[in-house]
């Protein structure tokens, strides 16, 4: 039996996806937790096979709970299961660690699938979301450009984000203006968050 820890803050999807996964006669889904923290402690405390963790918890996110398993249970394969199929977002959760990344709107009969992949010591990559990653956009940014807007972040002063980078308050102010013109936006908080977005930073 591939023993499964499930977390997924909606109770209702978390019901479902438990239900789905138990009628599979190899699978034994042996806890499930509503928050990433939860989903930690019971993963200590149950020593499962594999843990499916939603992306977006409350707590600790789904990329922060992949992470603490990676230290405490080695051995326990993760799959990230999320809604927001991003390239960044597959990028950061392969990065974590994940062995899997599977989208919510997947059909039914693939969860189970990818949980026995990644038991097998696999990878799985949701096919749209590894085309989505490979076709994404390079960065229009130089890297002190990327630089500049990741320490000024939306609305941090330019004083200090000199300082830090040991630049003047001129050059950071003219690294922002030119960020905001190649990204095609009217301010800085815009630039950071379609950055951030798009993986540029």
């Amino acid at each position: 039996m591939i023993r499964v820890l499930l977390a997924e803050d909606e109770e209702l999807i978390r019901v479902a996806l438990a239900g789905l996964l138990d009628r599979e006669p190899d699978i034994d889904v042996v806890a499930t937790a509503a928050d990433g923290r939860a989903a930690v402690d019971l993963a200590r405390r149950h020593r499962p096979d594999v843990a499916v963790v939603d992306l977006q918890m409350p707590g600790l996110d789904g990329l922060e709970v992949v992470t603490e398993l990676g230290r405490a249970l080695p051995e326990c394969a993760a799959v990230i299961l999320t809604g927001h199929g991003r390239p960044v977002v597959l990028r950061r959760a392969l990065a974590s660690g994940a062995r899997g990344f599977l989208a919510k709107g997947a059909p039914g009969t693939a969860l189970a699938d990818v949980v026995r992949r990644v038991h097998e010591g696999h990878r799985y990559v949701d096919p749209l979301l590894a085309a989505d990653a490979l076709t994404a956009p390079p960065s229009p940014l130089t890297t002190r450009e990327a630089d500049v807007l990741r320490c000024a972040r939306a609305e941090r002063p330019v004083r200090d984000v000199a300082r830090e980078l040991f630049l003047s308050p001129g050059t950071v102010r003219n690294q922002l203006s030119r960020v905001t013109q190649k990204l095609g936006v009217a301010t800085r908080a815009e630039a950071y968050e379609l950055a951030q977005e798009s993986g540029w930073i």
